[in-house]
């Protein structure tokens, strides 16, 4: 039991530790390697064209976007 509970204190102490450096460094937790960036890639999907399932997404949040619009124009307030 006592080894249970120096593990649990151990690790408490860590997020403890982890959640102080946050505070007080303001640093958003980043890779190693600078991700998709440093491959000079800007996007995940570097496509000339959409995919068909982008382009339904795309789709579905344009159709969104004029319902919210057509909400808006009609407001009473």
């Amino acid at each position: 039991m006592s080894t249970f509970i120096f593990a649990f204190g151990f690790f408490l102490t860590m997020v403890l530790a982890m959640a102080v450096g946050y505070l007080v460094q303001r640093k958003t937790i980043s890779g190693s390697c600078g991700g998709l960036g440093a491959l000079g890639i800007d996007k995940a999907c570097d496509c000339p064209e959409p995919c068909d399932r982008k382009k339904s997404r795309m789709e579905k949040e344009q159709a969104r976007q004029k319902k919210l619009d057509e909400w808006k124009q009609n407001q009473i307030l």
